[in-house]
């Protein structure tokens, strides 16, 4: 649901899934991966349709209802045109882009056979890294009692948020670059059409 554009906590239910099924062996990490993989790839799709469909005007007009403001969009464009498919596979790791990269792909028009591979490596790499590695620390929690688990617990911690907050800061960042490169890229534009 979460890569058709709908802003849900994907990441935070895999890490929290991967950690119980540690303990409770409820399901098994390798089909907590399956599920996060597929689903990943099937919600791009249907998030490339609907971009492919509404296009950019339609983006642009009701866009910030979903938290897709202008400058995201200029985020979205700039990944596009800087690493073409790469941006789909760096999108999923960026907390926000990740809702809104497939739609931002088929807006932006990107060939859908290209999509779909980076699509399904940037999926894979997701789900392994979100369920094997809070799995494996969930499975030797258990050794670590004491001290030496509280730290490793508090170190853990945070870890996330701290790395929550440095992808919120380079988002920012990440922003006023692509900014500043499409005020370039339409002035390359005007000029060439004056030539």
């Amino acid at each position: 649901m979460e890569s058709t554009g709908i802003p849900l906590p994907a990441e935070s239910l895999l890490i929290l899934a991967s950690l119980y099924s540690s303990h409770a062996h409820h399901f098994t990490p390798e089909g907590l991966v399956i599920s996060a993989v597929s689903g990943a790839i099937i919600g791009d799709n249907i998030g490339y349709l609907i971009g492919y469909q509404l296009g950019y005007r339609l983006l642009e007009k009701y866009g910030h209802k979903v938290g897709l403001h202008q400058d995201r969009l200029t985020l979205g464009r700039y990944l596009f045109r800087r690493f073409g498919g790469a941006g789909v596979l760096l999108g999923r790791f960026i907390a926000f882009l990740r809702i809104l990269i497939a739609i931002l792909a088929g807006a932006s028009r990107m060939p859908w056979v290209s999509f779909t591979i980076y699509n399904a490596l940037g999926g894979l790499l997701w789900g392994v890294c979100y369920v094997f590695v809070p799995y494996e620390l969930g499975s030797q929690i258990d050794s670590f009692t004491g001290p030496v688990g509280i730290g490793l617990a508090v170190c853990i911690v945070t870890l996330l948020v701290g790395s929550f907050f440095f992808l919120r800061h380079h988002e920012h960042t990440l922003i006023r670059k692509a900014v500043a490169d499409e005020k370039q890229w339409e002035a390359r534009k005007k000029r060439s059409h004056h030539h």
